[in-house]
């Protein structure tokens, strides 16, 4: 497994701009997004107060892909979540999505492991573009969580190809697991 790329700081300025620290430039959210979807922690704060904002910009984050149209989550999800923060009751539900979340990633780590050239099947005809594929469905899937990495150049164009039809299947398998997951309570 490969090791984890270090937490990025972010600062934020007074002027509300971001400041990436790593690479001493400006950033906005699009980069942020892309920098967490290659598997990047980052860390925001405030630089004159010292307040860690990190919550508030990921959220952000989410509030404007679905401003846009990008369904992050459905309705029925969003109404639980403002629902357990409203209730005054300790709520469950931050630990729940945290504890799947995690379970989601240890899934997919251990797949990425049995795929690995340790395996002597991979060493067969045609398992090296398998393997691509089921390394971009899982990208899809899970948007990259866990760090996995990048595909090389050579097999973007085939993954490009499926790219459209996996995404239609796993929208609809989050659907269904999101439908699931509302009818728990």
């Amino acid at each position: 497994m490969a090791d984890k790329p270090k937490q990025l700081l972010i600062k934020r300025y007074a002027s509300r701009r971001l400041y990436n620290t790593e690479t001493s430039d400006y950033v906005t959210l699009e980069d942020i997004a892309g920098f967490i979807r290659d598997g990047r922690e980052v860390q925001i704060i405030d630089l004159k107060s010292g307040d860690d904002l990190t919550r508030q910009y990921l959220l952000q984050i989410i509030a404007e892909h679905e401003s846009r149209g990008e369904s992050v989550l459905p309705v029925e999800v969003l109404n639980d979540l403002v629902r357990s923060y409203m209730s005054g009751d300790v709520s469950v539900v931050p630990q729940f999505l945290k504890a799947s979340f995690d379970m989601l990633r240890d899934g997919q780590t251990k797949v990425m492991e049995n795929m690995s050239s340790l395996n002597p099947i991979t060493k067969m005809p045609g398992m090296e573009a398998m393997q691509a594929q089921q390394e971009a469905f899982l990208r899809a899937m899970t948007g990259g969580w866990g760090g996995m990495a990048k595909v090389q150049p050579d097999k973007e164009a085939a993954d490009d190809a499926n790219k459209n039809d996996d995404l239609d299947a796993i929208k609809k398998q989050l659907a269904e697991l999101q439908s699931k997951l509302s009818n728990m309570k």
